[in-house]
């Protein structure tokens, strides 16, 4: 029987209706934690994704609410601030972007991406460290390597990134003194659709794209187990990183295509 380390403890995952979001939310729940699920399109999935964190018996809540819109995550968190009174893990994992060259990014694509990937990490923090001080609050965002390698149409969504990673460091600085540790994961490639939607008119199948030195693509699982590990107390110590999941691939980034998560 897994160990219920989470007992007794709340969950917000940002964009966790599927992909990495739903495996993170399953691996929480997993070790005992009560799961909000945060969605903004696809409902039905969220809703499925609720129902099978209630069958590991844990209790589950569906929220809608777009973060890259101010007001809805004031409104998200007033719910949570409300119905419950306080939180004890929140993972930013909500994400999304354009894809396009550099060159043709416009200001309404710079903004949508930067709003979503990075601004609203920043307004999610800001509101969960309040109802977070007194419980050891636990804050993971999810990043990916276009942080710091480059990839055709991915710059809008690599610098929101590196900004993710930026704030991570200071949240982590500012929020250490309440009791809350700071930290992000970021990812290679992960068989989502996220990933064929970037890798589409790049040459190479997407299971080409998938190639690491472990010999396997990452799933979103690994993430999951990632960001759970960050969220015990056997990470107390880690604070600001950015710990890679990507089964070796940014040490060859040539050989084996750096990759990207969204």
């Amino acid at each position: 029987m897994m160990p219920r380390s989470f007992k007794g403890k709340l969950a917000l995952v940002t964009g966790s209706g599927r992909g990495i979001g739903r495996a993170i939310a399953l691996k929480l729940a997993s070790q005992g934690s009560d799961i909000i699920v945060n969605f903004f399109r696809h409902r039905d999935a969220a809703e499925k994704t609720a129902k099978e964190i209630e069958d590991i018996g844990v209790k589950a809540r569906v929220i809608r609410a777009n973060v890259g819109d101010p007001a809805k995550i004031d409104e998200m968190f007033d719910v949570i601030s409300n119905d419950f009174g306080y939180l004890d893990i929140l993972i930013n994992n909500a994400a999304s972007g354009v894809g396009r060259p550099v060159m043709d990014v416009d200001v309404k694509a710079w903004d949508w991406t930067m709003n979503i990937n990075a601004r609203a990490v920043l307004l999610c923090a800001q509101r969960a460290a309040r109802l977070m001080e007194g419980r050891d609050g636990k804050i993971v965002s999810i990043s990916s390597l276009g942080s710091f390698l480059a990839w055709p149409t991915y710059a809008a969504v690599g610098v929101s990134k590196a900004a993710l990673e930026a704030l991570t460091r200071y949240l982590a600085l500012e929020l250490a003194p309440k009791g809350i540790c700071v930290n992000a994961v970021a990812a290679s490639a992960v068989l989502t659709d996220a990933l064929k939607f970037y890798v589409k008119d790049q040459p190479g199948s997407v299971s080409q794209q998938q190639a690491t030195p472990a010999g396997r693509m990452v799933t979103p699982e690994d993430v999951a187990n990632a960001v759970a590990f960050l969220c015990g107390d056997d990470a107390f110590m880690i604070r600001g990183q950015t710990i890679i999941v990507d089964g070796g691939t940014s040490v060859a980034p040539f050989i084996f295509g750096g990759g990207v998560s969204i």
